[in-house]
């Protein structure tokens, strides 16, 4: 029987806990369902690099809520008002790209928090808000102990500012975006790259010292066994695809 009252994925991810998601892209209501029956522990919807309309946003979130399934949404790196509402629709929580200092952290927890810690909008009537049914009190006390905000840090100066990043009261997890940290050293090898993976382990360490988690994008379950504490996050575009060109090319 589904869990009626799971533990929150902010208190999860604080405690400790290894958690697997699963990151994914507009349109994709069947892998949102998919994810939620294998049992993976949230997913994160990428609205950076993938369609970000509202309408179906919302469609894929219920349909995670129906599994139980906490959902992330990954937006742009200025867009306020997507966070705004991505959180209204239900989302546990918010991934910000290209978060390169303490002051840019400090404006995404700004955004996705109501006042006094941040500037969101109020409304209880969203899905949030369970459509008007939640009071104001117990609406501001549910979303300041649910709301997940994880800044990416892409750049060679946001790895190296990592430790006043994850200081930022409200930054819950870090992200390191390989690919982009990459192309930002001028370098075409990704997380190969040695360059990369030292940038990476200054997260790493930084977060260590800060006792937040790290969020690791990976593309295997090897590379998942070897990320750090906190949660993986599997890439299912890259999934899949190894799976399709191994489905395509069998053993004769």
């Amino acid at each position: 029987m589904k869990d009626t009252n799971p533990v929150p994925l902010k208190e999860r991810l604080a405690g400790g806990e290894r958690l697997l998601g699963g990151l994914l892209r507009l349109p994709a209501g069947p892998l949102v369902e998919m994810a939620g029956v294998a049992g993976l522990d949230f997913v994160v919807i990428d609205c950076e690099h993938g369609p970000a309309d509202v309408v179906p946003l919302q469609q894929h979130i219920q349909a995670a809520a129906a599994h139980g399934l906490p959902v992330l949404i990954r937006v742009g790196a200025e867009e306020p008002s997507l966070v705004l509402r991505a959180l209204d629709a239900g989302a546990q929580g918010v991934i910000v790209p290209h978060v390169d200092s303490a002051d840019h952290a400090r404006r995404a927890v700004a955004w996705a928090h109501y006042p006094p810690r941040g500037e969101r909008g109020f409304a209880t009537y969203s899905r949030s808000g369970r459509f008007g049914e939640a009071g104001i009190a117990e609406h501001l006390a549910h979303a300041a102990a649910t709301t997940v905000v994880v800044p990416m840090l892409e750049t060679p100066q946001a790895c190296a500012a990592a430790g006043e990043i994850l200081a930022v009261s409200g930054v819950d997890a870090a992200l390191v975006g390989p690919a982009d940290l990459s192309v930002a050293m001028g370098l075409t090898g990704g997380a190969a790259e040695p360059q990369v993976r030292g940038a990476t382990q200054q997260v790493v360490e930084a977060a260590k010292r800060s006792g937040k988690p790290m969020v690791t994008i990976v593309n295997s379950t090897q590379q998942a066994a070897a990320a750090p504490p906190g949660a993986v996050l599997y890439n299912l575009t890259h999934v899949l695809m190894r799976t399709l060109r191994a489905l395509s090319t069998p053993e004769r």
